[in-house]
């Protein structure tokens, strides 16, 4: 079944366009020109991927991440003219799983459509695909790879596409420290002299908050002036940082 994505822009041109790569490339594609017909929409049928302008009237595209945030994990990304590295941090923090900047090439657009799509979707890897490795742990918290779920004591544990991504890089190098600088540029891609500067912070304490209410022994602990350090909680307790 083709994959359903909704892509909210008060621009009839660029809605097109985007239209036009992604259903060439065998995507269902509905387009909505501002939040409120996307709101709509959504609680009638959730699509497979949300692709949001930060920039429009009435409900801007911010505010229509957190909103469809709270209800879902549904892979979201922001297509925005918004460029700077506050915007990017802004659109991570609430929740968002890539940020693209207008204007951008059709082809690299696609690509990073396919490429969450593939993080966030078992089903989405060739049939050819298989991975090695079947499943990472530390302490009770397990991720598989392929089917590309988390599970605490045996439980899902329901986790975005960047959320997943930062565990995995996290739980292959445990009990060793990860700098702000390696996350920043191998998790959320930010590039420049100092990428660790717009590390977004807020998503640590959420996901550490997320960890621990569902019972999990493993920890994300901060190294303080470097970065981070996933670890298995000790019989005598281990307070995360």
């Amino acid at each position: 079944m083709s994959k359903l994505i909704y892509v909210v822009d008060d621009e009839s041109n660029i809605r097109t366009m985007m239209q036009l790569f992604l259903e060439n490339e065998g995507f269902t594609v509905e387009t909505f020109k501002d939040g409120q017909e996307a709101c709509q929409a959504f609680s009638a049928k959730e699509p497979d991927m949300l692709i949001l302008d930060i920039m429009m009237p009435g409900i801007d595209g911010l505010s229509l991440c957190t909103y469809f945030r709270r209800q879902s994990h549904v892979p979201i990304i922001f297509v925005s003219a918004k460029d700077t590295p506050l915007d990017r941090v802004m659109g991570i923090t609430l929740g968002s799983d890539d940020y693209i900047t207008k204007p951008f090439l059709p082809l690299e657009f696609v690509a990073r459509v396919k490429a969450l799509f593939r993080r966030s979707d078992p089903h989405f890897y060739d049939a050819g695909m298989t991975d090695p490795v079947t499943r990472f742990i530390c302490g009770n918290l397990v991720l598989f790879p392929v089917s590309h779920r988390v599970t605490i004591q045996e439980r899902d544990l329901n986790v975005t596409p960047t959320e997943f991504d930062f565990l995995l890089y996290m739980i292959q190098r445990a009990d060793n420290a990860v700098s702000k600088k390696e996350l920043a540029e191998q998790i959320w891609h930010f590039q420049g002299p100092n990428p660790e500067a717009d590390m977004p912070e807020d998503f640590i304490k959420r996901l550490r908050k997320k960890l621990l209410s569902f019972g999990s022994t493993a920890l994300i602990e901060t190294v303080w002036g470097f970065g981070y350090r996933m670890s298995e909680r000790k019989p005598e307790g281990i307070e995360s940082i």
